[in-house]
Protein backbone atom coordinates (compact mmCIF):
# COMPACT_ATOMS: atom_id res chain seq x y z
CA UNK A 1 0.00 0.00 0.00
CA UNK A 2 1.37 3.45 -0.96
CA UNK A 3 0.25 6.53 0.96
CA UNK A 4 0.85 10.08 -0.24
CA UNK A 5 -0.05 13.42 1.41
CA UNK A 6 -2.32 11.84 4.01
CA UNK A 7 -2.17 13.45 7.46
CA UNK A 8 1.44 13.53 8.69
CA UNK A 9 2.48 11.11 5.94
CA UNK A 10 4.18 12.74 2.97
CA UNK A 11 5.03 9.61 1.00
CA UNK A 12 5.29 6.10 2.41
CA UNK A 13 5.04 2.50 1.30
CA UNK A 14 3.53 -0.12 3.62
CA UNK A 15 4.26 -3.76 2.85
CA UNK A 16 2.16 -6.10 4.96
CA UNK A 17 3.04 -9.67 5.82
CA UNK A 18 0.58 -12.35 4.66
CA UNK A 19 0.54 -13.43 8.31
CA UNK A 20 0.79 -11.12 11.33
CA UNK A 21 1.99 -7.53 10.85
CA UNK A 22 2.47 -5.17 13.79
CA UNK A 23 2.61 -1.42 13.18
CA UNK A 24 4.43 0.49 15.92
CA UNK A 25 5.88 3.93 16.51
CA UNK A 26 5.82 6.93 18.79
CA UNK A 27 2.49 8.55 19.61
CA UNK A 28 1.60 10.95 16.80
CA UNK A 29 3.98 9.34 14.34
CA UNK A 30 1.13 8.40 12.01
CA UNK A 31 0.37 4.77 12.91
CA UNK A 32 -3.34 5.38 12.70
CA UNK A 33 -2.92 6.71 9.17
CA UNK A 34 -2.24 3.11 8.16
CA UNK A 35 -5.72 2.21 9.40
CA UNK A 36 -7.19 5.33 7.79
CA UNK A 37 -5.53 4.50 4.47
CA UNK A 38 -6.94 1.03 4.42
CA UNK A 39 -10.34 2.47 5.33
CA UNK A 40 -10.17 4.82 2.33
CA UNK A 41 -9.23 1.96 0.01
CA UNK A 42 -12.31 0.13 1.24
CA UNK A 43 -14.81 2.92 0.70
CA UNK A 44 -14.49 4.83 3.97
CA UNK A 45 -15.66 8.43 4.31
CA UNK A 46 -13.36 10.94 2.61
CA UNK A 47 -12.53 13.78 4.99
CA UNK A 48 -10.69 16.68 3.30
CA UNK A 49 -9.08 17.44 6.68
CA UNK A 50 -6.98 14.30 6.14
CA UNK A 51 -5.18 15.89 3.18
CA UNK A 52 -1.70 17.03 4.14
CA UNK A 53 -1.47 20.81 4.49
CA UNK A 54 -0.25 22.35 1.25
CA UNK A 55 -1.01 19.29 -0.87
CA UNK A 56 -3.76 19.40 -3.52
CA UNK A 57 -4.91 15.86 -2.70
CA UNK A 58 -4.19 12.68 -0.78
CA UNK A 59 -3.72 9.41 -2.63
CA UNK A 60 -3.82 5.85 -1.35
CA UNK A 61 -3.01 2.95 -3.67
CA UNK A 62 -3.17 -0.70 -2.70
CA UNK A 63 -2.71 -4.15 -4.13
CA UNK A 64 -5.14 -6.64 -2.58
CA UNK A 65 -4.88 -10.35 -3.25
CA UNK A 66 -8.21 -12.07 -3.92
CA UNK A 67 -9.43 -15.57 -4.70
CA UNK A 68 -9.95 -15.56 -8.50
CA UNK A 69 -13.42 -17.10 -8.32
CA UNK A 70 -14.34 -15.57 -4.95
CA UNK A 71 -17.18 -13.15 -4.25
CA UNK A 72 -14.91 -10.07 -4.20
CA UNK A 73 -13.27 -10.95 -7.51
CA UNK A 74 -16.62 -11.65 -9.19
CA UNK A 75 -18.10 -8.39 -7.91
CA UNK A 76 -15.07 -6.42 -9.11
CA UNK A 77 -15.09 -8.08 -12.54
CA UNK A 78 -18.82 -7.40 -12.88
CA UNK A 79 -17.92 -3.72 -12.50
CA UNK A 80 -15.37 -4.00 -15.34
CA UNK A 81 -12.24 -4.29 -13.18
CA UNK A 82 -9.31 -6.45 -14.30
CA UNK A 83 -7.30 -8.72 -12.01
CA UNK A 84 -3.53 -8.34 -12.03
CA UNK A 85 -2.02 -11.76 -11.36
CA UNK A 86 -4.73 -12.63 -8.84
CA UNK A 87 -4.77 -9.20 -7.21
CA UNK A 88 -6.99 -6.12 -7.36
CA UNK A 89 -5.34 -2.73 -7.77
CA UNK A 90 -7.31 -0.15 -5.81
CA UNK A 91 -6.76 3.61 -5.76
CA UNK A 92 -8.53 6.36 -3.82
CA UNK A 93 -7.91 10.09 -4.23
CA UNK A 94 -9.26 12.75 -1.87
CA UNK A 95 -8.87 16.40 -2.89
CA UNK A 96 -8.38 19.24 -0.42
CA UNK A 97 -11.81 20.52 -1.53
CA UNK A 98 -13.43 17.25 -0.46
CA UNK A 99 -13.94 15.57 -3.84
CA UNK A 100 -13.24 11.86 -3.91
CA UNK A 101 -12.42 9.46 -6.77
CA UNK A 102 -12.00 5.70 -6.75
CA UNK A 103 -10.38 3.32 -9.23
CA UNK A 104 -10.60 -0.46 -9.19
CA UNK A 105 -8.62 -2.70 -11.50
CA UNK A 106 -7.93 0.18 -13.88
CA UNK A 107 -11.55 1.36 -13.97
CA UNK A 108 -13.13 4.41 -12.38
CA UNK A 109 -15.85 3.12 -10.04
CA UNK A 110 -18.28 4.53 -7.46
CA UNK A 111 -16.84 4.71 -3.95
CA UNK A 112 -19.81 2.61 -2.80
CA UNK A 113 -18.45 -0.35 -4.75
CA UNK A 114 -15.29 -0.31 -2.63
CA UNK A 115 -17.45 -0.39 0.49
CA UNK A 116 -19.28 -3.43 -0.88
CA UNK A 117 -15.97 -5.21 -1.47
CA UNK A 118 -14.88 -4.42 2.10
CA UNK A 119 -17.38 -6.90 3.52
CA UNK A 120 -15.64 -9.72 1.68
CA UNK A 121 -12.05 -8.56 2.19
CA UNK A 122 -11.36 -6.95 5.57
CA UNK A 123 -12.75 -6.87 9.09
CA UNK A 124 -11.66 -3.57 10.68
CA UNK A 125 -11.76 -3.43 14.43
CA UNK A 126 -10.81 -0.45 16.56
CA UNK A 127 -11.54 1.23 19.84
CA UNK A 128 -14.73 2.77 18.45
CA UNK A 129 -16.00 -0.76 17.83
CA UNK A 130 -15.46 -1.53 21.50
CA UNK A 131 -17.73 1.37 22.36
CA UNK A 132 -20.21 0.18 19.75
CA UNK A 133 -20.39 -3.26 21.32
CA UNK A 134 -21.57 -1.65 24.55
CA UNK A 135 -24.88 -0.85 22.84
CA UNK A 136 -27.52 -3.59 23.20
CA UNK A 137 -28.59 -3.21 19.57
CA UNK A 138 -25.01 -3.93 18.44
CA UNK A 139 -24.84 -6.92 20.79
CA UNK A 140 -28.03 -8.31 19.28
CA UNK A 141 -26.56 -7.74 15.83
CA UNK A 142 -23.37 -9.56 16.81
CA UNK A 143 -25.38 -12.53 18.10
CA UNK A 144 -27.50 -12.62 14.93
CA UNK A 145 -24.36 -12.48 12.78
CA UNK A 146 -22.88 -15.41 14.67
CA UNK A 147 -26.09 -17.45 14.44
CA UNK A 148 -26.17 -17.18 10.64
CA UNK A 149 -29.15 -18.68 8.82
CA UNK A 150 -30.58 -20.09 12.06
CA UNK A 151 -31.59 -16.50 12.92
CA UNK A 152 -31.42 -14.85 9.49
CA UNK A 153 -34.24 -16.98 8.01
CA UNK A 154 -36.86 -16.39 10.74
CA UNK A 155 -35.69 -12.77 11.05
CA UNK A 156 -36.36 -12.17 7.35
CA UNK A 157 -39.86 -13.65 7.68
CA UNK A 158 -40.48 -11.66 10.84
CA UNK A 159 -39.26 -8.41 9.24
CA UNK A 160 -41.63 -8.87 6.30
CA UNK A 161 -44.59 -9.56 8.60
CA UNK A 162 -43.59 -6.58 10.76
CA UNK A 163 -43.51 -4.32 7.69
CA UNK A 164 -46.96 -5.48 6.60
CA UNK A 165 -48.35 -4.98 10.11
CA UNK A 166 -46.92 -1.45 10.27
CA UNK A 167 -48.56 -0.56 6.97
CA UNK A 168 -51.87 -2.12 8.05
CA UNK A 169 -51.81 -0.31 11.41
CA UNK A 170 -51.16 2.99 9.63
CA UNK A 171 -54.19 2.44 7.40
CA UNK A 172 -56.35 1.49 10.37
CA UNK A 173 -55.21 4.54 12.32
CA UNK A 174 -56.04 6.76 9.37
CA UNK A 175 -59.51 5.26 9.07
CA UNK A 176 -60.35 5.43 12.77
CA UNK A 177 -58.79 8.78 13.70
CA UNK A 178 -60.46 10.51 10.75
CA UNK A 179 -63.90 9.00 11.35
CA UNK A 180 -65.47 12.38 12.18
CA UNK A 181 -64.03 14.09 9.12
CA UNK A 182 -65.18 11.23 6.92
CA UNK A 183 -68.71 11.36 8.40
CA UNK A 184 -68.89 15.11 7.73
CA UNK A 185 -67.65 14.58 4.18
CA UNK A 186 -70.24 11.84 3.61
CA UNK A 187 -73.07 14.09 4.87
CA UNK A 188 -72.02 16.88 2.50
CA UNK A 189 -71.88 14.47 -0.41
CA UNK A 190 -75.31 13.04 0.42
CA UNK A 191 -76.82 16.54 0.61
CA UNK A 192 -75.30 17.51 -2.73
CA UNK A 193 -76.39 14.32 -4.46
CA UNK A 194 -79.92 14.69 -3.07
CA UNK A 195 -80.08 18.28 -4.31
CA UNK A 196 -78.97 17.25 -7.79
CA UNK A 197 -81.34 14.26 -7.82
CA UNK A 198 -84.26 16.53 -6.90
CA UNK A 199 -83.61 18.75 -9.93
CA UNK A 200 -82.84 15.82 -12.28
CA UNK A 201 -80.77 17.79 -14.79
CA UNK A 202 -80.00 16.44 -18.25
CA UNK A 203 -76.68 16.78 -20.02
CA UNK A 204 -76.68 20.03 -22.04
CA UNK A 205 -80.07 21.08 -20.66
CA UNK A 206 -78.81 24.48 -19.50
CA UNK A 207 -77.64 25.34 -23.03
CA UNK A 208 -80.96 24.26 -24.56
CA UNK A 209 -83.03 26.27 -22.07
CA UNK A 210 -80.90 29.37 -22.57
CA UNK A 211 -81.64 29.25 -26.31
CA UNK A 212 -85.39 28.68 -25.68
CA UNK A 213 -85.57 31.54 -23.19
CA UNK A 214 -83.93 33.86 -25.71
CA UNK A 215 -86.50 32.82 -28.35
CA UNK A 216 -89.52 33.14 -26.05
CA UNK A 217 -88.41 36.50 -24.73
CA UNK A 218 -88.37 37.98 -28.26
CA UNK A 219 -91.38 36.08 -29.73
CA UNK A 220 -93.31 39.14 -30.99
CA UNK A 221 -90.27 40.67 -32.70
CA UNK A 222 -89.39 37.33 -34.27
CA UNK A 223 -92.99 36.80 -35.54
CA UNK A 224 -93.19 40.35 -36.99
CA UNK A 225 -89.83 39.99 -38.73
CA UNK A 226 -90.77 36.59 -40.16
CA UNK A 227 -94.11 37.99 -41.51
CA UNK A 228 -92.37 40.97 -43.07
CA UNK A 229 -89.76 38.75 -44.72
CA UNK A 230 -92.47 36.36 -45.96
CA UNK A 231 -94.41 39.24 -47.54
CA UNK A 232 -91.29 40.55 -49.25
CA UNK A 233 -90.61 37.15 -50.73
CA UNK A 234 -94.12 35.78 -51.45
CA UNK A 235 -96.29 38.92 -51.51
CA UNK A 236 -99.06 40.26 -49.28
CA UNK A 237 -102.60 39.03 -50.13
CA UNK A 238 -104.11 42.20 -48.69
CA UNK A 239 -102.03 44.39 -51.11
CA UNK A 240 -102.34 43.06 -54.69
CA UNK A 241 -100.41 46.02 -56.02
CA UNK A 242 -97.28 45.25 -53.93
CA UNK A 243 -94.22 43.88 -55.72
CA UNK A 244 -92.59 40.73 -54.20
CA UNK A 245 -89.32 38.95 -54.88
CA UNK A 246 -90.94 35.73 -56.06
CA UNK A 247 -92.93 37.53 -58.76
CA UNK A 248 -89.93 39.52 -59.94
CA UNK A 249 -87.67 36.46 -60.17
CA UNK A 250 -90.40 34.48 -61.98
CA UNK A 251 -90.69 37.33 -64.53
CA UNK A 252 -86.95 37.30 -65.07
CA UNK A 253 -87.09 33.56 -65.70
CA UNK A 254 -89.91 33.90 -68.24
CA UNK A 255 -88.00 36.63 -70.06
CA UNK A 256 -85.00 34.38 -70.63
CA UNK A 257 -86.87 31.16 -71.28
CA UNK A 258 -87.84 32.07 -74.92
CA UNK A 259 -84.30 32.81 -76.06
CA UNK A 260 -82.12 30.47 -74.02
CA UNK A 261 -81.71 28.08 -76.93
CA UNK A 262 -79.76 30.67 -78.87
CA UNK A 263 -76.82 30.97 -76.42
CA UNK A 264 -75.57 28.30 -73.97
CA UNK A 265 -74.23 31.01 -71.62
CA UNK A 266 -77.68 32.57 -71.36
CA UNK A 267 -79.16 29.13 -70.76
CA UNK A 268 -76.88 28.69 -67.73
CA UNK A 269 -78.07 32.02 -66.32
CA UNK A 270 -81.69 30.99 -66.93
CA UNK A 271 -81.09 27.76 -64.96
CA UNK A 272 -79.57 29.70 -62.09
CA UNK A 273 -82.62 32.00 -62.01
CA UNK A 274 -84.76 28.87 -61.84
CA UNK A 275 -82.79 27.65 -58.83
CA UNK A 276 -83.21 31.05 -57.15
CA UNK A 277 -86.94 30.87 -57.73
CA UNK A 278 -87.13 27.42 -56.09
CA UNK A 279 -84.96 28.58 -53.12
CA UNK A 280 -87.14 31.69 -52.63
CA UNK A 281 -90.25 29.52 -52.58
CA UNK A 282 -88.69 27.18 -49.99
CA UNK A 283 -87.58 30.03 -47.73
CA UNK A 284 -90.96 31.72 -48.04
CA UNK A 285 -92.67 28.49 -47.03
CA UNK A 286 -90.39 27.98 -44.01
CA UNK A 287 -90.94 31.58 -42.90
CA UNK A 288 -94.68 30.97 -43.01
CA UNK A 289 -94.29 27.78 -40.95
CA UNK A 290 -91.89 29.51 -38.49
CA UNK A 291 -94.40 32.22 -37.76
CA UNK A 292 -97.21 29.68 -37.33
CA UNK A 293 -95.16 27.48 -34.98
CA UNK A 294 -93.62 30.27 -32.88
CA UNK A 295 -94.68 29.79 -29.23
CA UNK A 296 -95.31 33.11 -27.58
CA UNK A 297 -96.95 31.66 -24.44
CA UNK A 298 -95.81 33.71 -21.37
CA UNK A 299 -96.48 30.71 -19.14
CA UNK A 300 -93.91 28.65 -21.04
CA UNK A 301 -91.39 31.47 -20.68
CA UNK A 302 -92.01 31.56 -16.92
CA UNK A 303 -91.54 27.79 -16.70
CA UNK A 304 -88.27 27.96 -18.65
CA UNK A 305 -86.92 30.74 -16.44
CA UNK A 306 -87.89 28.81 -13.32
CA UNK A 307 -86.09 25.71 -14.61
CA UNK A 308 -83.03 27.75 -15.50
CA UNK A 309 -82.97 29.18 -11.98
CA UNK A 310 -82.95 25.65 -10.52
CA UNK A 311 -80.08 24.65 -12.79
CA UNK A 312 -78.14 27.82 -11.93
CA UNK A 313 -78.44 26.90 -8.26
CA UNK A 314 -76.64 23.65 -9.06
CA UNK A 315 -73.90 25.22 -11.20
CA UNK A 316 -73.11 27.75 -8.48
CA UNK A 317 -72.27 24.88 -6.09
CA UNK A 318 -71.12 21.90 -8.11
CA UNK A 319 -69.73 22.95 -11.50
CA UNK A 320 -69.39 25.57 -14.17
CA UNK A 321 -72.18 24.00 -16.25
CA UNK A 322 -74.65 21.13 -16.04
CA UNK A 323 -72.20 18.68 -17.63
CA UNK A 324 -69.68 19.52 -14.85
CA UNK A 325 -72.45 19.12 -12.24
CA UNK A 326 -73.28 15.64 -13.55
CA UNK A 327 -69.56 14.73 -13.51
CA UNK A 328 -69.31 15.90 -9.87
CA UNK A 329 -72.33 13.77 -9.01
CA UNK A 330 -70.76 10.68 -10.57
CA UNK A 331 -67.46 11.16 -8.73
CA UNK A 332 -69.20 11.98 -5.46
CA UNK A 333 -71.36 8.88 -5.66
CA UNK A 334 -68.21 6.76 -6.01
CA UNK A 335 -66.54 8.57 -3.10
CA UNK A 336 -69.66 8.14 -0.95
CA UNK A 337 -69.64 4.42 -1.68
CA UNK A 338 -66.01 4.34 -0.54
CA UNK A 339 -66.77 6.30 2.63
CA UNK A 340 -69.82 4.19 3.43
CA UNK A 341 -67.62 1.11 3.02
CA UNK A 342 -65.07 2.32 5.59
CA UNK A 343 -66.82 0.58 8.45
CA UNK A 344 -66.66 -2.67 6.55
CA UNK A 345 -63.03 -1.93 5.65
CA UNK A 346 -62.21 -1.27 9.31
CA UNK A 347 -63.67 -4.63 10.20
CA UNK A 348 -61.67 -6.38 7.48
CA UNK A 349 -58.44 -4.62 8.46
CA UNK A 350 -58.98 -5.40 12.13
CA UNK A 351 -59.38 -9.08 11.37
CA UNK A 352 -56.32 -8.99 9.12
CA UNK A 353 -54.35 -7.20 11.83
CA UNK A 354 -55.28 -9.80 14.43
CA UNK A 355 -54.16 -12.57 12.08
CA UNK A 356 -50.89 -10.77 11.36
CA UNK A 357 -50.23 -10.22 15.06
CA UNK A 358 -50.74 -13.93 15.67
CA UNK A 359 -48.32 -14.70 12.81
CA UNK A 360 -45.85 -12.17 14.19
CA UNK A 361 -46.10 -13.73 17.65
CA UNK A 362 -45.13 -17.12 16.25
CA UNK A 363 -42.23 -15.66 14.28
CA UNK A 364 -41.02 -13.63 17.27
CA UNK A 365 -41.07 -16.73 19.44
CA UNK A 366 -39.14 -18.71 16.80
CA UNK A 367 -36.64 -15.85 16.64
CA UNK A 368 -36.22 -15.88 20.41
CA UNK A 369 -35.67 -19.64 20.43
CA UNK A 370 -33.06 -19.37 17.66
CA UNK A 371 -31.25 -16.56 19.46
CA UNK A 372 -31.32 -18.40 22.77
CA UNK A 373 -29.75 -21.49 21.21
CA UNK A 374 -27.11 -19.44 19.36
CA UNK A 375 -26.39 -17.34 22.47
CA UNK A 376 -25.36 -20.43 24.45
CA UNK A 377 -22.94 -21.52 21.71
CA UNK A 378 -21.61 -18.01 21.20
CA UNK A 379 -21.05 -17.46 24.92
CA UNK A 380 -19.23 -20.81 25.28
CA UNK A 381 -16.98 -19.99 22.31
CA UNK A 382 -16.12 -16.50 23.60
CA UNK A 383 -15.52 -17.87 27.12
CA UNK A 384 -13.11 -20.43 25.68
CA UNK A 385 -11.25 -17.67 23.85
CA UNK A 386 -11.01 -15.58 27.00
CA UNK A 387 -9.27 -18.49 28.71
CA UNK A 388 -6.45 -18.13 26.17
CA UNK A 389 -6.37 -14.36 26.73
CA UNK A 390 -5.33 -14.54 30.41
CA UNK A 391 -8.92 -14.55 31.65
CA UNK A 392 -9.23 -18.26 32.55
CA UNK A 393 -11.99 -17.79 35.08
CA UNK A 394 -14.09 -15.30 33.12
CA UNK A 395 -17.50 -16.35 31.94
CA UNK A 396 -19.50 -14.70 29.18
CA UNK A 397 -23.24 -15.12 28.85
CA UNK A 398 -26.18 -13.46 27.15
CA UNK A 399 -29.31 -12.13 28.78
CA UNK A 400 -32.22 -12.31 26.36
CA UNK A 401 -35.22 -10.47 27.74
CA UNK A 402 -38.52 -9.03 26.60
CA UNK A 403 -40.33 -6.00 27.99
CA UNK A 404 -43.97 -6.35 29.03
CA UNK A 405 -46.32 -4.31 26.84
CA UNK A 406 -50.11 -4.79 26.74
CA UNK A 407 -50.12 -3.55 23.14
CA UNK A 408 -47.32 -5.92 22.08
CA UNK A 409 -47.26 -9.47 20.76
CA UNK A 410 -47.42 -12.72 22.68
CA UNK A 411 -44.11 -14.51 23.17
CA UNK A 412 -43.78 -17.42 25.54
CA UNK A 413 -47.17 -16.74 27.10
CA UNK A 414 -46.42 -13.05 27.79
CA UNK A 415 -47.46 -9.94 25.88
CA UNK A 416 -44.26 -8.06 25.14
CA UNK A 417 -43.00 -5.07 23.19
CA UNK A 418 -41.70 -5.74 19.70
CA UNK A 419 -39.75 -3.91 17.01
CA UNK A 420 -38.31 -4.42 13.53
CA UNK A 421 -35.76 -6.98 14.82
CA UNK A 422 -38.10 -8.95 17.05
CA UNK A 423 -39.11 -8.76 20.69
CA UNK A 424 -35.72 -9.56 22.19
CA UNK A 425 -33.43 -7.29 24.16
CA UNK A 426 -29.99 -8.87 24.03
CA UNK A 427 -27.25 -7.98 26.49
CA UNK A 428 -23.75 -9.41 26.73
CA UNK A 429 -22.79 -10.20 30.33
CA UNK A 430 -19.37 -10.83 31.84
CA UNK A 431 -18.45 -12.51 35.10
CA UNK A 432 -14.69 -11.81 35.28
CA UNK A 433 -14.00 -14.28 38.10
CA UNK A 434 -15.77 -17.04 40.08
CA UNK A 435 -18.35 -15.70 42.47
CA UNK A 436 -18.80 -12.46 40.57
CA UNK A 437 -22.34 -11.98 39.31
CA UNK A 438 -22.66 -11.60 35.55
CA UNK A 439 -22.92 -7.91 34.71
CA UNK A 440 -23.31 -5.99 31.44
CA UNK A 441 -19.88 -5.56 29.88
CA UNK A 442 -20.44 -1.80 29.88
CA UNK A 443 -20.47 -1.94 33.69
CA UNK A 444 -18.62 -5.10 34.59
CA UNK A 445 -15.51 -4.92 32.36
CA UNK A 446 -12.43 -2.78 32.73
CA UNK A 447 -10.79 -1.26 29.66
CA UNK A 448 -8.35 -4.14 29.36
CA UNK A 449 -11.06 -6.75 29.88
CA UNK A 450 -13.26 -5.08 27.31
CA UNK A 451 -10.43 -5.18 24.77
CA UNK A 452 -9.97 -8.89 25.33
CA UNK A 453 -13.70 -9.58 25.16
CA UNK A 454 -13.80 -7.76 21.85
CA UNK A 455 -10.83 -9.68 20.53
CA UNK A 456 -12.41 -12.95 21.66
CA UNK A 457 -15.65 -12.02 19.89
CA UNK A 458 -13.75 -11.20 16.68
CA UNK A 459 -11.81 -14.47 16.84
CA UNK A 460 -15.06 -16.41 17.25
CA UNK A 461 -16.49 -14.58 14.24
CA UNK A 462 -13.35 -15.50 12.31
CA UNK A 463 -14.23 -19.15 12.76
CA UNK A 464 -17.80 -18.78 11.54
CA UNK A 465 -17.63 -15.97 8.97
CA UNK A 466 -13.98 -15.67 7.94
CA UNK A 467 -12.53 -12.82 5.89
CA UNK A 468 -9.00 -12.72 4.42
CA UNK A 469 -7.73 -9.78 6.50
CA UNK A 470 -8.28 -8.54 10.06
CA UNK A 471 -7.20 -5.07 11.09
CA UNK A 472 -7.01 -4.23 14.80
CA UNK A 473 -6.40 -0.60 15.75
CA UNK A 474 -5.02 -0.59 19.32
CA UNK A 475 -7.44 -3.31 20.37
CA UNK A 476 -4.97 -3.98 23.21
CA UNK A 477 -5.56 -0.57 24.81
CA UNK A 478 -5.68 -0.81 28.60
CA UNK A 479 -3.95 -4.19 28.60
CA UNK A 480 -0.51 -5.02 29.93
CA UNK A 481 1.66 -7.73 31.44
CA UNK A 482 0.66 -11.33 30.99
CA UNK A 483 -2.63 -10.40 29.33
CA UNK A 484 -0.72 -8.55 26.62
CA UNK A 485 1.41 -11.64 25.97
CA UNK A 486 -1.70 -13.75 25.63
CA UNK A 487 -3.25 -11.25 23.19
CA UNK A 488 -0.10 -11.40 21.08
CA UNK A 489 -0.16 -15.20 21.17
CA UNK A 490 -3.87 -15.29 20.18
CA UNK A 491 -3.36 -12.87 17.30
CA UNK A 492 -0.45 -15.00 16.06
CA UNK A 493 -2.73 -18.02 16.15
CA UNK A 494 -5.41 -16.15 14.17
CA UNK A 495 -2.73 -15.16 11.64
CA UNK A 496 -2.20 -18.82 10.74
CA UNK A 497 -5.52 -18.77 8.84
CA UNK A 498 -5.84 -15.08 7.90
CA UNK A 499 -3.83 -11.93 7.42
CA UNK A 500 -3.72 -9.90 10.65
CA UNK A 501 -2.63 -6.26 10.90
CA UNK A 502 -2.35 -4.72 14.37
CA UNK A 503 -1.58 -1.12 15.29
CA UNK A 504 -0.16 -1.51 18.80
CA UNK A 505 1.85 0.19 21.50
CA UNK A 506 2.52 -3.07 23.38
CA UNK A 507 5.87 -4.80 22.86
CA UNK A 508 4.36 -8.07 24.09
CA UNK A 509 1.98 -8.00 21.12
CA UNK A 510 4.48 -6.71 18.57
CA UNK A 511 6.95 -9.48 19.47
CA UNK A 512 4.57 -12.12 18.09
CA UNK A 513 4.31 -10.45 14.67
CA UNK A 514 5.78 -12.04 11.56
CA UNK A 515 6.67 -8.53 10.40
CA UNK A 516 7.02 -5.33 12.41
CA UNK A 517 6.68 -1.96 10.72
CA UNK A 518 8.00 1.19 12.36
CA UNK A 519 6.34 4.50 11.53
CA UNK A 520 8.56 7.45 12.39
CA UNK A 521 8.73 11.11 11.50
CA UNK A 522 11.66 12.93 10.00
CA UNK A 523 13.04 16.06 11.62
CA UNK A 524 10.61 18.27 9.72
CA UNK A 525 7.65 16.35 11.18
CA UNK A 526 6.66 14.43 8.05
CA UNK A 527 6.70 10.73 7.25
CA UNK A 528 8.53 9.97 4.02
CA UNK A 529 8.82 6.76 2.03
CA UNK A 530 11.71 5.70 4.24
CA UNK A 531 9.66 6.62 7.32
CA UNK A 532 7.83 3.27 7.27
CA UNK A 533 10.51 0.73 7.89
CA UNK A 534 10.44 -3.05 8.08
CA UNK A 535 12.28 -3.90 11.31
CA UNK A 536 14.57 -6.89 11.41
CA UNK A 537 17.31 -8.16 13.69
CA UNK A 538 18.92 -5.47 15.80
CA UNK A 539 16.50 -2.76 14.65
CA UNK A 540 13.54 -4.74 15.92
CA UNK A 541 15.21 -5.34 19.28
CA UNK A 542 15.85 -1.60 19.58
CA UNK A 543 12.21 -0.74 18.83
CA UNK A 544 10.90 -3.31 21.31
CA UNK A 545 13.33 -1.89 23.89
CA UNK A 546 11.93 1.57 23.27
CA UNK A 547 8.40 0.27 23.66
CA UNK A 548 9.34 -1.51 26.89
CA UNK A 549 11.36 1.17 28.66
CA UNK A 550 11.49 4.20 26.42
CA UNK A 551 15.23 3.60 26.06
CA UNK A 552 16.50 1.89 22.93
CA UNK A 553 19.99 1.25 24.37
CA UNK A 554 19.02 0.02 27.85
CA UNK A 555 20.68 -3.36 28.38
CA UNK A 556 17.85 -4.49 30.64
CA UNK A 557 15.23 -3.46 28.09
CA UNK A 558 17.21 -5.14 25.28
CA UNK A 559 17.44 -8.36 27.26
CA UNK A 560 13.71 -8.25 27.92
CA UNK A 561 13.02 -7.55 24.22
CA UNK A 562 15.18 -10.47 23.11
CA UNK A 563 13.40 -12.68 25.63
CA UNK A 564 10.00 -11.58 24.27
CA UNK A 565 11.09 -12.39 20.72
CA UNK A 566 12.46 -15.76 21.76
CA UNK A 567 9.25 -16.62 23.62
CA UNK A 568 7.14 -15.58 20.64
CA UNK A 569 9.23 -17.65 18.19
CA UNK A 570 9.01 -20.66 20.49
CA UNK A 571 5.18 -20.35 20.68
CA UNK A 572 4.81 -19.89 16.94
Amino acid sequence: MRIRSLGVIDDAVVELSPGFTAVTGETGAGKTMVVTSLGLLLGGRADPALVRIGAPSAVVEGRVGVVPDGAAARRAQDAGADLDEGALLISRTVSAEGRSRAHLGGRSVPVGLLAELADDLVAVHGQTDQQGLLKPARQRGALDRYAGDAVAVPLAAYSEAYRRLRALNAELDELTTRARERAQEADLLRFGLAEIEAVEPRAGEDVELAAEAERLGHAEALASAAALAHGALAGNPEDPEAVDATTLVAGAGRGLEGVRSHDPALAVLADRIGEISILLADVAGELAGYADNLDADPRRLAAVEERRAALTGLTRKYGTDIDAVLSWAQESAARLTELDGDDDRIGELTAERDALRAELSGLAEALTDARTEAAARFADAVTAELASLAMPHARVSFAIRQTEDPDGVEVGGRTVAYGPAGADEVELLLAPHPGAPPRPIAKGASGGELSRVMLAVEVVFAGTDPVPTYLFDEVDAGVGGKAAVEIGRRLAKLAKSAQVVVVTHLPQVAAFADRQLLVEKTDDGSVTRSGVTVLEGEDRVRELSRMLAGQEDSETARAHAEELLATARADV
